[in-house]
């Protein structure tokens, strides 16, 4: 299965950081983990365990933008109306109604859309929870991805259902995350 993922780290900032750290050692720290990150294999085994069929050449595309709590907290406000930082938001492409000609399918990755994560969010949840901040961005990208996908959590066994592939997804990738 082909992915082709884009990440982009933005973690430059003018405002005072939220996670211990001074300015730059944060940053830097935050840098060095999203860059140890094998994002385009991670997401490659995932959708190889999903084996989602909604491209017809088995082959995907999406974004991944890792930033700060301001950044994602504008978007939050913007798209959710929550005016607070959150640790991962989906923009899922699916969910539009404009679809694709069959000929582009055939020959292009099916775009599943965007994934914004909070660095800053990510390393306190990383702290509170007792391991490394790359193995809580694996987490929460494993969330987004299935956000994508079409998977909800309205209520608390979607959520248990949802919480449970995750930790098969990181299993699948060598982490091991148990959220209760």
């Amino acid at each position: 299965m082909a992915v082709l993922i884009q990440v982009d780290v933005d973690v430059q900032t003018s405002e005072p950081l939220a996670t211990p750290g001074e300015g730059s050692l944060a940053i830097a720290h935050w840098q060095n983990a999203v860059q140890a990150a094998p994002w385009e294999t991670w997401f490659a085994e995932w959708l190889q365990a999903l084996e989602p069929t909604l491209s017809p050449i088995g082959q995907y595309e999406l974004s991944l933008q890792i930033t700060t709590d301001a950044e994602i907290q504008a978007l939050n406000a913007q798209y959710r109306a929550k005016d607070q930082p959150t640790d991962v938001l989906a923009f899922a492409a699916l969910e539009t109604n404009t679809p694709l000609p069959e000929e582009m399918l055939a020959e292009i990755p099916l775009y599943l859309g965007d994934i914004v994560i909070s660095v800053e969010t990510a390393e306190r949840q990383a702290q509170e929870r007792s391991h490394r901040l790359l193995e809580e961005l694996a987490w929460l990208a494993s969330h987004g991805l299935l956000h994508l996908l079409g998977w909800d959590h309205p209520d608390e066994p979607s959520l248990l259902s949802m919480l449970q592939q995750q930790s098969l997804l990181l299993q699948r990738v060598g982490l091991s995350i148990q959220y209760d």
